[in-house]
């Protein structure tokens, strides 16, 4: 999916929220936005990804304020709310697959920068996919016998796990996550910290740092691990707006809320639809 010209407000918001994330001295934090307002001029375009412009924006905040990691506590949070919404939510699924897929979807909701009553009440409500290939790939799974599952916000992974473990039921799953931090994507760092390792199956990583998945900048392994598995569950906005570069497949599974309206657009649907589609 190509970047839009709204695209680019929603960068300069990014640049500024990973500024103030990332060092608390008002000179510095003015610096990194300055040279990042100079580096978004030269690098955006519809021509190419956001995510193509959002990668470097986020390495030149890392280098100028030499925190490897702005999102650190925003990801801790992230995962305490995510505690405090699960206890708040009537059940969690066991077996049935379309209940898994809400539930895993629910957590595509989760936002620090959201007030948590709010998200609460969202996640209360019923869910109903604008796009909605559940059947297709129930279809794909009952030959599948390997599956990637490209996990997305740290906040998500609690919400993952029924999914993952009934996808488990079908064949082997592999748990993707980003080798290095950016945003608040979850790492293999991250889910070694948390304690997560031994709730996932095998874990490996794109290699990178990108939001969703750059394949020019992925890991040999990743891409090899990509090019093999029989069906690929790709959560969230990043991977929908990178892996759309590549020709249709037929084998990987986007679950997502389109929450900003460029990615609405391209999937036709309304501004915060939920999906579930084959592509």
């Amino acid at each position: 999916m190509k970047a839009t010209k709204e695209c680019y407000y929603c960068l300069m918001g990014l640049l500024h929220q990973a500024a103030e994330l990332a060092t608390e001295e008002p000179e510095l934090r003015a610096k990194v936005i300055e040279e990042g307002l100079v580096l978004l001029d030269r690098e955006f375009s519809t021509d190419k990804t956001s995510i193509a412009t959002a990668t470097p924006l986020h390495r030149l905040v890392r280098a100028l304020t030499g925190n490897p990691d702005p999102y650190h506590r925003i990801k801790e949070a992230e995962l305490g709310m995510a505690a405090e919404v699960q206890r708040s939510l009537e059940h969690n699924p066991e077996g049935d697959l379309r209940s898994c897929l809400v539930f895993a979807v629910r957590g595509n909701s989760i936002d620090f920068f959201k007030d948590l009553k709010e998200i609460v009440g969202e996640m209360g409500e019923p869910v109903e996919f604008a796009v909605d290939d559940i059947a297709k790939l129930e279809g794909e799974l009952e030959v599948a016998k390997s599956i990637l599952y490209l996990a997305d916000n740290a906040g998500e992974v609690p919400f993952d796990l029924p999914l993952v473990n009934r996808l488990g039921d079908y064949a082997a799953v592999t748990y993707v996550v980003k080798e290095s931090p950016v945003q608040d994507d979850i790492t293999l760092a991250d889910v070694e910290r948390f304690g997560m390792v031994k709730e996932l199956p095998r874990v490996i990583t794109t290699g990178t740092d990108t939001p969703g998945v750059d394949m020019d900048m992925a890991s040999a392994e990743f891409k090899a691990e990509f090019k093999a598995a029989d069906l690929v569950l790709a959560k969230g906005m990043g991977y929908w707006e990178t892996l759309t570069e590549l020709p249709a497949q037929g084998r990987v599974f986007h679950l997502l809320k389109a929450k900003c309206q460029p990615v609405a657009n391209s999937l036709h649907v309304a501004l915060n639809s939920y999906v579930a589609f084959l592509r």
